[in-house]
C-alpha cells in the first residue's frame, strides 16, 4: 500500500515547476503502478503549448477556469471544475488559465520524476 500526503512533498524532489505551472507529483514510475499522478497548478494569465507526444496524459480540473485548445484544430473548449479532457492522440494543445487552475494529472507511461517540457511541449519518454 502507498500512502502519501500532498504536504509531505511539497518542496521535495516530487516537487517540480516550470515557468506557467508546479506539478507535485503523488505517483511516479518507481512506484510500479503502471502511470503517474500529479497534482498540477497553471497560473493565472499564462499560455502553455505542450505536446505530450510520448505519453497520454488524463486532465480533471478540481478548481479554477481557463480553456484549452487543440492547436490543430482550433477547437477551444473551457475549463471549470468538473471538467475531464483526456489527450488520447498526443494532441498538441495550449491551456489559458485565467484563474489559477488545479489539475489532478494521469500519465502513461508514467514519469520518471523531474521530467519538464522541452522546445516541443513534451515530456522525453523514459523506458525502464
Amino acid at each position: 500500500m502507498i500512502v502519501r500526503r500532498l504536504d509531505e512533498i511539497l518542496f521535495t524532489e516530487h516537487h517540480v515547476s516550470g515557468e506557467t505551472w508546479s506539478s507535485r507529483r503523488l505517483l511516479l514510475h518507481k512506484d510500479n503502478v503502471g502511470f503517474s499522478l500529479h497534482d498540477t497548478v497553471m497560473r493565472a494569465g499564462t499560455d502553455t503549448v505542450m505536446w505530450y507526444k510520448h505519453h497520454i496524459e488524463a486532465v480533471y480540473c478540481i478548481s479554477g477556469e481557463g480553456e484549452i485548445e487543440d492547436i490543430s484544430s482550433g477547437t477551444i473548449h473551457t475549463i471549470t471544475p468538473g471538467t475531464l479532457y483526456v489527450l488520447d492522440g498526443n494532441e498538441k494543445h495550449r491551456v489559458r488559465p485565467k484563474t489559477d487552475l488545479r489539475l489532478i494529472c494521469v500519465f502513461n507511461p508514467p514519469c520518471i520524476g523531474k521530467e519538464v517540457h522541452d522546445d516541443e511541449g513534451a515530456y522525453p519518454l523514459f523506458l525502464n
